[in-house]
């Protein structure tokens, strides 16, 4: 070996730079979750969810303008929906092959919550109204975390804990205990049903973003077999309690095709492909324009006025919900170059 061979090899070769997951800049993933892509992060994945909030905050408006049963609106949206998810669900086969059968359990059970979730809220609208049900149904951003907590171990902020009590505050004004709307119905009933439903929303929000981040090729069919279970779950109930009747009239059918497919397919299917990309702190952040934007919709499209204390309640509710889903950007260390 040459002089010049032997000091080549005796130059070290360089090291790549370990990030540790401590100061990775993405989300550590769950149990049985892969590690998320960059490009998941990116202002792409915050539109979608923006725009999938934007979806769901119409579907109370829907609902109220099809004025047909709770358990009739929750049904139909379903199986409507599916006429439509089928055939995407196919093409989705053909290009991506099938979903994966470990995941289709995962996604029937949360298509099981979303048709508990949409009885019990449809119920809730009727009682206290579109925007005031849409804002109690968030209540899915604070039972997020428990479920993250006691499924897969994820560890529960501080904000949360400083959030609760301001949270069941808000959720008091907004659901009119201290000051009786004209409007609401049953206040007590509707305030019950719509955190109820909340919970439900939050174990469907869980079971579905497990499918997204395992197999995230498949934006479609995780729909198809949630929407499938809820159209089921939904039927059921809606024949033990609130009646189903295919009896509906031709102006309604109107407004629940268009509760179908912008609030059931198009929201569902952003929202997936969204909240893939994006951290859940983020996410649950964006989802938080929701009940902004029903409370909008409602006043503007079905009249609606509710309170001052319910505003506030929603103000306070909006509040305490960002806050608790909300994690502040660390401070970066000077001396760190």
């Amino acid at each position: 070996m040459t002089d010049a061979a032997k000091a080549t090899a005796a130059i070290p070769p360089k090291s790549t730079p370990s990030v540790s997951p401590a100061t990775s800049p993405l989300p550590s993933p769950g149990p049985g979750e892969q590690s998320p892509a960059p490009a998941r992060s990116s202002r792409t994945g915050g539109a979608l969810v923006v725009g999938g909030a934007g979806c769901l905050s119409l579907t109370a408006v829907f609902i109220s303008l099809a004025d047909v049963g709770a358990g009739t609106a929750a049904f139909l949206r379903c199986a409507i929906a599916l006429a439509v998810l089928l055939p995407l669900a196919l093409y989705e086969r053909r290009r991506h092959l099938s979903f994966p059968r470990r995941l289709r359990g995962p996604a029937l059970l949360a298509g099981v919550f979303l048709g508990i979730d949409y009885v019990m809220w449809t119920v809730s609208i009727l009682d206290v109204g579109a925007a005031v049900a849409t804002v109690l149904l968030n209540i899915q951003v604070i039972a997020f975390p428990l479920l993250a907590r006691v499924l897969g171990g994820h560890r529960i902020p501080r904000r949360f804990a400083y959030a609760s009590p301001l949270m069941l505050a808000g959720l008091a004004l907004a659901a009119g205990l201290l000051d009786h709307s004209d409007q609401a119905r049953h206040p007590l009933r509707g305030a019950l049903l719509g955190l109820s439903a909340g919970v439900a929303y939050a174990a469907y929000l869980y079971l579905i973003r497990l499918c997204g981040v395992a197999s995230p090729q498949h934006s479609v069919t995780p729909v198809f077999l949630s929407t499938l279970a809820a159209a089921a779950t939904s039927g059921v109930l809606a024949l033990f309690t609130t009646g189903l009747t295919l009896a509906v009239p031709l102006a309604s059918w109107g407004w629940l095709i268009a509760l179908a497919l912008l609030g059931q397919v198009a929201a569902w299917i952003l929202i997936g492909r969204g909240t893939s990309r994006v951290t859940p702190n983020a996410a649950a952040a964006l989802l938080l324009l929701q009940p902004i934007m029903a409370v909008v919709c409602a006043m503007l499209l079905l009249g609606e006025t509710p309170t001052a204390l319910q505003l506030a309640g929603c103000a306070v509710v909006v509040a305490a919900v960002w806050f608790a889903g909300h994690t502040p950007a660390r401070r970066r260390n000077p001396r760190t170059p």
